[in-house]
């Protein structure tokens, strides 16, 4: 039954989450944590963040951790499956339509109405990213986990000022943020 519920959640995410990776984080969310109570908000800030690190697409790698955690490697492969399976008959369906249909003004109408779409369901990826990131209730000032803030600033500016290779900022980030983290527990 639970391996059901697993598939049936992920095909409603994979069939909803236009825009793809950060466009599905709210509805994984809404799934995972509110509805279902499969993992806590905290556990999903782990797998976004793991989600993020592994290669792959992010909502793809997500629906596998949390189907991993659910219910083993079988949850994994039924979470995946039920995130995949309604993009390929999307996808399908409207290659054939566009294939036949491109030139039509209805079909530019179309695809410009999505990109508005799109473009909130990442802004509000972005929002729950940032909120589960920055803010937390046990640290910091005012509630903004200041280590989070320093190790995005230093990652944003070797990114985009000095063009350190993303992988590089990933490792250094992590080492960053052991030692901080560690460093900042061991004084408290």
């Amino acid at each position: 039954m639970e391996l059901l519920k697993l598939f049936l959640s992920f095909f409603q995410i994979g069939l909803f989450s236009i825009g793809g990776g950060y466009a599905a984080m709210p509805l994984i969310q809404e799934q995972i944590v509110t509805k279902n109570s499969w993992l806590s908000v905290s556990e999903f800030a782990d797998v976004i963040t793991i989600a993020e690190m592994t290669p792959g697409p992010v909502a793809l790698n997500s629906a596998s951790f949390v189907g991993m955690k659910i219910c083993g490697f079988i949850g994994a492969v039924v979470a995946t499956l039920g995130y995949i399976i309604p993009s390929c008959i999307i996808v399908s369906i409207f290659a054939a339509v566009y294939a036949k249909y491109s030139s039509m003004n209805f079909m530019n109408g179309l695809m410009k109405g999505l990109r508005p779409a799109v473009i909130g369901m990442i802004a509000s990826a972005a929002y729950t990213i940032f909120k589960l990131s920055f803010l937390s209730s046990d640290s910091g000032v005012f509630g903004i986990n200041l280590i989070s803030v320093f190790i995005f600033l230093i990652a944003f500016t070797g990114l985009k000022k000095f063009k350190i290779s993303p992988i590089t900022v990933i490792f250094a980030s992590g080492l960053f943020g052991y030692v901080l983290y560690n460093c900042q527990a061991a004084f408290l």
